[in-house]
């Protein structure tokens, strides 16, 4: 694979220094026409990442758009790749000149995500956000929405009504895909366990009732235990798992409908043998991968992030123009699906 051009070789391509491409490209005090479209032109001719953004550096009348994200658990690499997937497409969009800004809830509580999208009042003329379902949140969309800012919920769905679209996953079917899998994997009548992040999280309850549906449906042969809270945490889903696997010695499977999972991945590894016990998880990420290859991981239920991207951008940029937020909807993703021998 070759290797991707850096801002280094960018500047040694267009004949100025590293210093001067960083100004071109993030607008930081001004830099001549003719040497901006120096760097563009070297830009397009070794596929350096960020050309199109050049490209809108170069149109000065465009109009600009200021994008605000919030979003939670930084250290995290599937909202890492969140992240950069988010950039891209911002940098990408064509007809206006894009500016992210991007920041990250502390935690959980609903405080915190409140108070970062009600920040952006000022900041952003759009904001999309991962929060929670609670009042707090729906009063900070209530309060963007009046200053004519449109709001946009992504992978979790809250303050219906009053959001602009919920963008992500259809989670009633991303849970039944999930009972479908272990159903599957697992020969033998058992139990299965069930981990929710938090009594917040639309999503996570929407997968737990397409889960239990389809258990109770077509494979009554199951036993569901009672829902576990890991609040989306490694160490409190690995003591929870190995505590599971204590207690009930005939558990078949376990589904995460949220975070968490390198935490029962660890305790598979521990205390089980591979496809023992059949483990489905969200996300692809270096660790599930590594845990697929394994076969400790019996499935991977993955959002398209780079879809997902381009998508919202499209759609926040035709919420600004349009001057309304319009009637809120749902914009659905087809999930990918990821087995051992898919990977």
């Amino acid at each position: 694979m070759a290797k991707r051009p850096t801002i280094q070789d960018l500047a040694a391509a267009s004949g100025v220094s590293a210093a001067t491409v960083d100004r071109v490209l993030n607008g930081r005090l001004k830099v001549r026409e003719e040497t901006a479209r120096r760097v563009y032109e070297a830009a397009r001719a070794i596929g350096y990442h960020a050309a199109p953004l050049l490209a809108q550096r170069l149109q000065p009348d465009l109009p600009r758009v200021r994008f605000g994200f919030v979003l939670h658990k930084e250290r995290q690499a599937f909202y890492q790749a969140f992240h950069q997937q988010i950039q891209k497409a911002v940098e990408q969009a064509t007809g206006v000149r894009g500016e992210v800004i991007i920041q990250y809830a502390a935690s959980q509580a609903p405080g915190d995500f409140a108070k970062l999208m009600a920040g952006m009042k000022g900041r952003a003329d759009v904001v999309g956000a991962t929060a929670v379902t609670h009042h707090e949140v729906t009063a900070a969309v209530e309060e963007l929405t009046q200053a004519g800012i449109p709001c946009f919920a992504l992978l979790n769905d809250f303050a219906q009504g009053v959001r602009q679209n919920y963008v992500g996953l259809n989670n009633l079917r991303v849970g039944r895909i999930a009972a479908s899998m272990l159903a599957t994997a697992v020969h033998r009548p058992g139990k299965l366990a069930v981990f929710v992040g938090g009594y917040r999280w639309h999503g996570h309850e929407l997968r737990e009732t397409g889960f239990r549906s389809y258990i109770r449906e077509l494979a009554p042969q199951f036993t569901i235990l009672d829902t576990l809270v890991n609040l989306e945490t490694r160490q409190l889903t690995y003591e929870a798992t190995l505590d599971l696997l204590g207690r009930h010695p005939d558990l078949s499977g376990i589904y995460l409908a949220g975070g968490g999972m390198e935490g029962a991945i660890a305790a598979l590894r521990e205390a089980r043998a591979p496809g023992e016990v059949a483990l489905v998880v969200n996300e692809l990420t270096p660790e599930s991968r590594s845990a697929l290859q394994d076969r400790y991981v019996a499935m991977v239920i993955s959002t398209p992030l780079e879809k997902l991207c381009r998508e919202i951008v499209a759609l926040m940029i035709q919420a600004v123009q349009n001057g309304s937020t319009g009637i809120p909807g749902q914009h659905f993703l087809q999930p990918e699906l990821y087995i051992p021998e898919s990977v």
